[in-house]
């Protein structure tokens, strides 16, 4: 039987090449506060104590443009009853900040992880190393260690971090965890993104005004994959095979995503220009990763597109530029209308959406496209990318 032939009403998987690192598994958990953005506006103006018409009008049109239709978020009428301090302007806060995240995303980081395992199908203790991306906690030792630790992970697992990567760390993570499973034969990685805005969280003021692209735009959660090489058949069901992975930063762009930690928590800028800067430079980017394959710009419409959904300008913007189908990005549009941008987070939500669209396309006779890319965008301004294959086509 051909690969992606119908087999009793189901597709075949198409093998990954040997020694090739996949995607085994995804999971993902979210906070329990659900925001419906209808209602933000009023409740973040009410719990923040603030009365200001222009500011308040400026997030209402924020919210309508970004998109954004449901987000989960850590933030609760509780948490601010017992920090009233995080609503107030100017106070140092940063421990209080902490204290709530670092709990918070090791919970949302085990149970996605725990939902990415139960789906992968093999046990823990399989495990043989952790990558970890956050950049919403700061502690010694780090969330990769209480990650571990939650989970029951083998001592000897080995571990490692990235903090403080923006929105291309859970694209950065998969890059590294790839890198681990193609060098060390057998092993089996797991990756795990967790993130809350409770970090950079703080009452509308006229002199931030880039503070409520924020408010409109960010949502909490947590996403995880297992990855590795070779897979077993007889066990695991792999996703997604990873072939060419880069990452290029763009010189002198350093202040265009600026985040900076401060007594008050994160303090985030934005420039406006970050939108045109990725589109000016997105073409050269795919050419690195589509010509090694013999693809071109011709061939934008024949393959998969999973981008950070950083927000709606940044999607229209390659959409435009590339031409792309308005399908193209149906993926990450869904992911953002429904979880916000939740930074590194995302891309494993947007993968997620993929694979159901693939298996929606199948049931109907359709075929989905086998080559796609991975694409994130976060501070540096830094690109990271990588050239997939869908192995469930």
């Amino acid at each position: 039987m051909e690969n992606g032939e119908r087999a009793q009403g189901t597709f075949a998987r198409k093998k990954a090449g040997p020694g090739k690192a996949t995607i085994l598994a995804l999971g993902k958990a979210f906070p329990n506060q659900l925001v419906m953005q209808e209602f933000l506006v009023d409740g973040y103006f009410r719990n923040t104590n603030c009365d200001d018409p222009d500011l308040k009008q400026k997030l209402t049109r924020l919210c309508k443009t970004t998109t954004v239709k449901t987000r989960y978020v850590v933030m609760s009428e509780e948490i601010l009853e017992k920090y009233p301090e995080l609503a107030m302007e100017g106070l140092p806060t940063v421990k209080q900040r902490l204290d709530i995240c670092n709990e918070a995303v090791t919970e949302m980081a085990i149970e996605a992880s725990q939902a990415c395992i139960k789906k992968w199908g093999r046990p823990v203790s399989d495990i043989t190393h952790l990558v970890y991306v956050s950049s919403s906690e700061a502690r010694l030792p780090g969330g990769d260690l209480y990650l571990a630790k939650g989970l029951r992970l083998s001592p000897e697992t080995r571990r490692v971090m990235l903090y403080f990567v923006g929105c291309s760390g859970g694209v950065a993570g998969l890059r590294v965890a790839k890198d681990i499973a193609e060098n060390n034969p057998g092993s089996r990685v797991l990756l795990a993104t967790s993130e809350t805005t409770i970090i950079g969280y703080k009452p509308p003021s006229a002199e931030r005004p880039y503070d409520l692209v924020g408010v409109a735009l960010f949502g909490d959660g947590a996403g995880a994959m297992i990855i590795g090489a070779d897979p077993d058949l007889s066990i695991e069901k792999p996703l997604f095979e990873l072939n060419t992975a880069i990452q290029h930063f763009l010189p002198d762009t350093e202040k265009i995503i600026d985040g900076r930690l401060t007594e008050e928590g994160i303090s985030f800028k934005l420039a406006r220009e970050l939108p045109q800067i990725i589109e000016d430079n997105i073409e050269g980017f795919c050419t690195k990763l589509m010509e090694p394959i013999g693809l071109s710009n011709e061939d934008y419409n024949k393959i998969f597109w999973a981008v950070h959904p950083g927000g709606p300008a940044i999607l229209n913007r390659l959409e435009k530029r590339l031409n792309l189908l308005p399908e193209k990005l149906s993926a990450s549009r869904q992911a953002l209308k429904d979880y916000g941008n939740a930074s590194s987070n995302t891309i494993v939500y947007v993968l997620d959406y993929m694979l159901k669209e693939s298996t929606k396309m199948k049931k109907e006779d359709q075929s989905p496209d086998e080559l796609g890319l991975i694409l994130a965008f976060g501070p540096g301004v830094t690109f990271e990318g990588i050239l997939a294959r869908n192995l469930t086509v």
